[in-house]
């Protein structure tokens, strides 16, 4: 018996960030997104073997900061490029707020995507 897109995180992740204007995705274990060249978000599974599914994507501070505040069993941030402002999203957990992930998506797209793209969202 197969999964639906809508049980499926990494398709509902994919669906979400695809829909940006000329947002593009290459695929393998994890998923990188990009407009233009440039990472907006990111879907990993098993990231150097921790067993999890994550979103993760650039976030302003405050937003941020207030999500990692409210629920850090949810919330974390990304080793890598944590430092450089991203949030991650814990996708392996009951009752993702999928509103959420793609609002944080298109946070993330209009920080990285030109301004007219940006617009656009």
């Amino acid at each position: 018996m197969g999964t639906s897109r809508d049980d499926d995180p990494r398709q509902r992740v994919i669906a979400i960030c695809s829909a940006l204007p000329e947002a593009t995705a290459e695929s393998g274990q994890h998923i990188v997104f990009r407009v233009r060249g440039k990472t907006f978000a990111y879907y990993t599974d098993d990231h150097h073997g921790d067993g999890r599914l994550t979103f993760q994507c650039k976030a302003a501070p405050d937003e941020r900061q207030a999500l990692l505040d409210g629920d850090g069993r949810r919330y974390f941030v990304p080793p890598y490029v944590g430092p450089r402002g991203w949030i991650g999203v814990y996708l392996d957990v009951p009752d993702v707020d999928w509103a959420e992930i793609g609002q944080l998506a298109a946070d993330s797209y209009r920080m990285i995507a030109p301004k007219r793209l940006a617009a656009q969202v």
